[in-house]
């Protein structure tokens, strides 16, 4: 997967990845020749006392050494300019991925997985093409030219590297096989922590609410212990590896100027190249040690692309169609034939056997028990998940087959919870008609009953947190519905926007919305049955399935629940 996510990512980079290589091979060759300088400098100038030999190889080596910066510096910015594009754009098309799933695919992950994985995961991944870019590119070529130079200085040590390469590699090696794992659980650590970390932010004040501090505290504690305990065993790895292959190294040295010496002493090697050939051997043992350090970043990157595959493969179950519709004749007209939801692998449908068909300027009100299908219609007219059994059309064609911004555009949904985003209380306003105008947006909030308390909060430029947590959940609601409004879709979509209204502004705000939204369609789904009384349709869904449609006076004749839910509501008045 490592392979496969970086062949396919790095390939607009090719002509910057080709001046690494070759900048890394310049600045290497560079550092090979200086030991045979130095060499040179102690047979030839030290050791005679040739003074002008010193200065002029001397010159030379200060020219190399300006060459080897020169060129190791372009090639770290070369790799770095690569590395930071390749992050850039696997999480450019992991968020492109991301935003196109359904509800379905999202709950399949999980959304602390999902946003560990365009963060944290891409970041490995993109440490490593760093690292890549800056050692292990340079480390074959010294590696491979370290040892030919150091045989031409003497054949008889070469042995050495028979005993200390294999040494090396076999401890490195066995480290590496034993932290894949590791790394792979970490990362699911990681999701957990993020998951509980993420939940308890959310509900900080249920937690509060109900005194249960302690226990939520001992919960993340708990996920927290887990992931410190995998790290800290992958921390224990990383820490043998550099202790031992520092013992190779100096072991190797020691070796080196041992049996090195008895053959200077012997008359068979000069001391020159004595100390080329431990210079040498020394970087043939780093350039294995930087191969090895890049080797050890690979197993929790292999882990960390396996993770952003997985996401890049999951196609989203609501797909534009083949060959979508771009142009309809009809407007406004939503319509359900014998529509059914069923979840992957539930033995129990949430929707089935729904028909309705509602025209421009009708009204149609959803009603029923918590957990009857309500918000799963709304959802399949939004075409946010798709049917899996019937249809759903609007304007006369199957959601499947629209252009999904044709459909859209026709829509202006207020979802059960209303979520605002950080900016003020305009730009919130404007995310479904960026070029909407002041008196739009104030006519909008004056229908949704919002103009009073927006205006007290300093007006348009107010701002708003986050989430809308700065105002009131009716605030947030009213907010909401006016972003729809201000849209003027033909297709209105309330899901249960009105449950944290008073019955004054309730009242209100149903009456300022009549002449509004004459000639759309409009789908309410509400609790209160003063909210929807007058509809000109109320579809009665009860354990899934519609169990009335007609109106009020219909219902209340023909429908046991629907009469059921008007019985109950009677006491509070909300039936009046």
């Amino acid at each position: 997967m490592l392979i496969r996510l970086l062949a396919s990512h790095l390939r607009p980079y090719r002509g910057l990845l080709a001046a690494v290589v070759v900048l890394q091979a310049v600045q290497a060759l560079a550092t090979l020749y200086l030991p045979t300088l130095n060499a040179d400098i102690i047979d030839h100038g030290i050791l005679p006392g040739d003074d002008g030999y010193i200065r002029t190889t001397g010159a030379v080596m200060l020219g190399v050494t300006l060459v080897q910066v020169v060129f190791a510096v372009a090639a770290v910015w070369c790799g770095a300019r690569v590395a930071m594009g390749f992050g850039r754009d696997v999480r450019n098309e992991l968020f492109h991925r991301v935003t196109s799933f359904s509800a379905r695919e999202v709950n399949l992950f999980g959304a602390p997985s999902l946003i560990t994985r365009i963060t944290n995961d891409v970041q490995q991944v993109q440490m490593l093409v760093v690292m890549t870019c800056t050692l292990a590119v340079s480390a074959p070529v010294m590696f491979l030219g370290g040892i030919v130079l150091a045989v031409r200085q003497d054949v008889g040590l070469s042995w050495l590297f028979l005993v200390s390469l294999p040494a090396l590699a076999l401890s490195i090696g066995s480290v590496v096989r034993r932290m894949v794992p590791l790394f792979r659980r970490m990362q699911d650590r990681i999701d957990g922590a993020n998951d509980v970390l993420r939940e308890q932010i959310t509900g900080i004040r249920v937690v509060r609410a109900f005194v249960r501090e302690p226990e939520e505290v001992a919960r993340f504690e708990r996920v927290n212990d887990e992931l410190t305990d995998v790290s800290l065993a992958a921390g224990r790895l990383m820490a043998v590896i550099f202790p031992t292959m520092l013992l190779i190294v100096n072991a190797s040295s020691v070796g080196v100027l041992w049996f090195g010496g008895i053959r200077v002493d012997a008359g068979d090697m000069s001391a020159g190249s004595l100390v080329a050939f431990l210079t040498y051997f020394t970087v043939i043992l780093m350039s294995v040690m930087m191969g090895m350090f890049v080797a050890i970043m690979a197993p929790r990157a292999a882990v960390c692309a396996e993770r952003i595959v997985e996401v890049l493969r999951t196609e989203p179950s609501v797909r534009a169609a083949a060959r979508p519709v771009t142009e309809v004749t009809e407007r406004g007209t939503l319509e359900m034939r014998d529509a059914a939801f069923r979840y992957p692998g539930a033995e129990q449908p949430v929707l089935e056997g729904v028909s309705f068909r509602t025209l421009p300027g009708q009204t149609l009100a959803v009603v029923g028990s918590t957990g009857s299908g309500k918000t799963t219609l709304v959802n399949l007219v939004a075409r946010l998940m798709d049917v899996t059994e019937g249809a759903v059309l609007v304007d006369g064609v199957d959601v499947r087959d629209l252009a999904p911004d044709l459909l859209w555009e026709r829509i202006g949904l207020v979802p059960q919870k209303p979520y605002l985003f950080s900016g003020t209380v305009a730009s919130n306003l404007r995310y479904g008609k960026p070029d909407a105008t002041d008196d739009e947006l104030w006519e909008a909030l004056r229908v949704a009953q919002a103009a009073d308390f927006v205006a007290a909060m300093g007006g348009l430029d107010a701002t708003i947190a986050q989430g809308g947590a700065n105002v009131s959940g009716g605030q947030r609601q009213r907010l909401a519905i006016a972003r729809a409004l201000v849209k003027r879709p033909e297709i209105y979509l309330f899901d249960d926007s009105f449950s944290a209204l008073d019955l004054a502004t309730d009242a209100r705000l149903r009456a300022a919305l009549v002449p509004y939204v004459a000639g759309s369609t409009v789908v309410i789904v509400a609790q209160r049955i003063s909210t929807i009384r007058d509809a000109d349709q109320i579809l009665v869904l009860e354990g899934g399935r519609q169990v009335g449609l007609g109106t009020h006076d219909e219902l209340l004749r023909t429908c046991a629940t629907y009469a059921e839910i008007v019985e109950s509501q009677a006491g509070q008045g909300a039936a009046a």
